[in-house]
């Protein structure tokens, strides 16, 4: 019977993996020529990406964007390991982020300091889009603050500002001491998160960028930086040296842009992406094309018309699929003989148990961007630069083992000891014991803690998303952003009604395979999920 649940697992992981695959693009080449192009989650480093990713087009390059994955430190490592070869970027972000603490006043110092790291830079696109502090127009008329020295005399005003910002050179700490700034009720919170605070009333002030639509969007007045503290931040696309001797033309492409991108033009592309309340949205795509075909004459730099929904949204569940089931399917691989072995080897299962226990501990953000340098180098070993899926898969795998491992090494050490030395009294060779007496008895608390691992594994798998692994999480970051409810319920109710899915699959499994009298046993026990 063991043989059979093992099977069973196996065969549900598998068809997980084996989901029915979104079609590929045909215009797509192979994997090492395609230039892959990052952008950050906020719209206009969106619709930067879409214009890059129109005009490589343009030359006959083959392309993928890859949306909204995250914020400077991951584009930049990836960009660095050869995960990407060019996103945008500001000159301001690279001084006081990338390379902080060091001298680097000019354009040239900068170009030098990216050179050793094997990476160039265009020149500026043409507008600036510096930081600034932003707050609702009629709170800040109410307070009488029009400058940022204002803040001074309203110490109890709440400030919510972006994850990034907390942490910079110039952010939040700097900030605060060079205007003497009174203020304790401070909070990270990611960047898109921040506008809707403001909105509901639970955020006083929060950091913006100048060119931001949500200015308009939401009606705010920003703040004069009287002090001038902000630095320029010209924008600009970072590449992979790498590409220019791959794809010479790409590169030569992008500096064409230089100069062409004012910030009132900026500010028009992204207000056409966020538009105020009841006016159309724009796909990004579309705006990138727009300004192709005005600046350059490319006319044929739009993209193919996006499929609908529902097949967005297979697509989307196929993608997680294959991130949920790979990974389970590995975890239920290794974790079994884990368990196996911790009860066998009873000292050994606290410090095994206990290490794959930590790994659930690390939040799970942060278990994604830790492993992006390591696994690529191991995609490059491979031989693929497409590492952002098999990051997912392996965080996945990791946060799988502990359910698994436990309810194995539990379910086997449970065993009635007379049940053993009935067996032992007959004598069956050890594995025998394993296969027919000892596996059976504790099948019951080892599908627990598949199932237990699958339905976690779909809802994690949703963080795939944030660096461009696909899956549903990619609608529900991209909803966030826009303030979509559409978009996000896109992503979530697919992914809340799978864990069900899942959940219910496992039950029915268990009812199928395992006797009625262990269950009860089981559940007498205490030993479900």
């Amino acid at each position: 019977m063991s043989a059979r649940a093992a099977a069973v697992a196996a065969l549900l992981a598998a068809a997980f993996a084996c989901a029915p695959q979104p079609a590929e693009d045909p215009s797509k080449h192979d994997q090492d020529e395609t230039v892959l192009i990052g952008s950050k989650s906020f719209t206009e480093s969106v619709v930067l990406g879409e214009i890059a990713a129109g005009l490589l087009r343009s030359q006959g390059l083959p392309v993928e964007h890859r949306r909204e994955i995250g914020g400077t430190r991951l584009l930049f490592e990836q960009l660095r390991t050869g995960g990407l070869d060019l996103y945008p970027e500001y000159t301001g972000t690279l001084r006081e982020e990338i390379f902080a603490g060091r001298a680097l006043p000019t354009g040239e110092a900068l170009r030098r300091a990216l050179a050793d790291l094997g990476l160039g830079m265009t020149p500026p696109l043409g507008f600036n889009n510096t930081y600034a502090l932003g707050m609702q127009e009629a709170r800040a008329a109410e307070l009488g603050i029009e400058r940022i020295s204002d803040l001074r005399r309203h110490p109890g005003l709440r400030f919510r500002f972006s994850n990034e910002f907390m942490s910079r050179g110039d952010g939040w700490e700097v900030l605060r001491r060079a205007y003497g700034l009174p203020q304790r009720d401070v909070r990270g919170v990611e960047h898109a998160l921040a506008y809707r605070a403001l909105e509901a009333g639970a955020a006083d002030a929060i950091d913006l960028y100048s060119t931001d639509a949500e200015i308009a969007y939401y009606d705010l007045r920003v703040l004069e930086d009287d002090r001038g503290f902000f630095p320029r931040y010209d924008a600009v696309f970072l590449y992979r040296e790498a590409l220019r001797q791959r794809a010479p033309d790409a590169v030569a492409a992008l500096a064409r842009l230089g100069g062409r991108i004012s910030d009132e033009r900026m500010r028009a592309m992204n207000a056409r992406a966020r538009p105020p309340a009841g006016a159309p949205r724009e796909e990004e795509a579309r705006i990138a094309a727009d300004f192709l075909a005005r600046e350059l004459g490319l006319r044929g730099a739009r993209q193919p018309r996006r499929a609908g929904i529902a097949a967005r949204v297979a697509a989307d569940t196929a993608d997680h699929l294959r991130l949920s089931g790979l990974s389970l399917l590995a975890a239920i691989t290794v974790s079994v003989p884990l368990g196996i072995l911790c009860a066998r080897r009873r000292r050994l299962a606290q410090a095994v148990i206990g290490a794959v226990g930590v790994i659930q501990t690390v939040p799970a953000i942060a278990l994604l961007v830790v492993l992006i340098a390591p696994v690529h180098r191991v995609g490059q070993a491979l031989g693929t630069r497409d590492t952002a899926e098999l990051t997912a898969m392996v965080a996945l795998f990791l946060y799988s083992l502990l359910p698994v491992v436990r309810n194995t090494f539990a379910g086997l050490a449970g065993i009635p000891p007379a049940l053993q030395e009935a067996a032992l009294a007959l004598g069956l060779p050890a594995g025998t014991r394993l296969l027919r007496v000892e596996l059976p008895l504790a099948s019951p608390m080892i599908l627990a803690g598949i199932k237990t691992a699958a339905v976690l594994n779909v809802g994690f798998a949703t963080l795939g998303g944030f660096i461009g692994a696909g899956g549903l999480g990619q609608p529900i970051f991209t909803g966030i952003r826009l303030d979509d409810t559409r978009l996000i319920l896109q992503g979530a109710v697919p992914a809340a009604l799978l864990a069900l899915a899942v959940q219910g699959a496992f039950d029915l499994l268990e009812r199928v395979i395992v006797p009625r009298g262990l269950r009860l046993r089981v559940e007498a026990a205490g030993g479900g999920p």
